[in-house]
């Protein structure tokens, strides 16, 4: 994982420290789906790689653009833009498939471009505010503020639920 997360680094550039003396860091993989900002912690990533082709799968949800195979290994792709209620994404060369484990799965997502590595400490780490009668969002876990910027933080294991046949 080490290496991992040094290549990561390597391809980004150095994580961003924010000072905070007090209290435990997490570090968070920042990109962009359309021109929202969304985050998910470096530890799940696995693997940056830019937009290949999937192949598709009957009967599975319509976010799920399909699968790859990754050195042998079976792996669905789900479309963040789609997944989030925002239409259909139409790749290009430029985007980039996010290869995650979640759980004892691997799992890739589909972003417009990955931003940052942040270093957050937990505690800027914001709950999601609610409307008046507005459900709870299933998808995100908290806010992170980047440079005026909110950059939501999603929850992978709900985001993944009931996303691929199993």
């Amino acid at each position: 994982m080490i290496e991992e997360t040094a290549e990561v680094e390597q391809e980004l550039g150095a994580p961003r420290e924010i000072e905070h003396v007090a209290g435990k860091t997490v570090q968070l993989i920042s990109f962009s789906v359309g021109k929202e900002a969304y985050c998910v912690d470096i530890m799940a990533v696995r693997e940056i790689r830019a937009w290949t082709g999937t192949t598709t799968l009957p009967k599975t949800q319509d976010f799920v653009r399909g699968v790859i195979n990754l050195r042998g290994i079976i792996v669905p792709i789900i479309d963040l833009r789609k997944r989030f209620g925002q239409g259909h994404t139409d790749p290009t060369k430029t985007h980039v498939v996010i290869i995650l484990a979640i759980g004892d799965r691997l799992n890739g997502i589909l972003a417009d471009a990955v931003s940052d590595i942040l270093t957050v400490p937990e505690d800027e780490i914001h709950a999601v505010p609610q409307a008046e009668g507005e459900t709870e969002n299933p998808f995100i876990d908290g806010l992170v503020t980047k440079d005026k910027q909110m950059v939501a933080l999603i929850s992978l294991e709900r985001l993944i639920d009931q996303a691929v046949v199993h």
